[in-house]
């Protein structure tokens, strides 16, 4: 199979990840660098970004998180750092070189931690991020899946049975 087949068909993998996948893991920390602009750049390679990116912070506060302002090609961003919700942590992976493996093993890719983060900083064109923007709030569904069931039972206080 070729990495355009894998693309199509879906892929299976694994994601190493060692008990210290920590604040002690010896792998960097971007916190505060790790951003979700909204555009999409044909490029894969070098720059220098911090020559043309520069977010400052303005003193406002959007939904209780500090706004920040930048401007990228011409256009301005405002841009609000997002914490990565409790119990979840962020991870930038890598592909890990696991030497000669068969084509037809299922688990042909394997990924590993290059670097961790505690915060997205989401930006929105001209407008200021909102509880509302479809990014923000996709973090919820985090909070969502880790409720109890919908389905689960329930005590009735009154008798003191299970109601289905």
């Amino acid at each position: 199979m070729d990495e355009d087949s894998n693309l199509n068909m879906g892929t299976a993998g694994i994601i190493s990840l060692n008990k210290n996948h920590g604040t002690n893991s010896g792998v960097p920390d971007l916190t505060g660098e790790v951003h979700h602009l909204p555009c999409c750049i044909k490029y894969d390679g070098p720059s220098d970004v911090s020559d043309y990116f520069n977010p400052k912070t303005t003193g406002l506060e959007v939904d209780g998180l500090a706004e920040q302002q930048a401007y990228f090609r011409g256009r301005k961003l405002h841009g609000v750092a997002i914490p990565i919700p409790s119990g979840y942590s962020g991870f930038v992976l890598g592909k890990k070189s696991i030497g000669k493996r068969k084509v037809s093993d299922v688990n042909s890719n394997c990924w590993e931690p290059s670097a961790k983060f505690e915060n997205i900083t989401y930006w929105n064109h001209d407008t200021l991020p909102s509880q509302d923007d479809t990014f923000i709030r996709s973090l919820h569904w985090l909070s969502v899946a880790e409720a109890k069931s919908v389905h689960s039972k329930v005590k009735n206080q009154g008798e003191g049975k299970v109601d289905k």
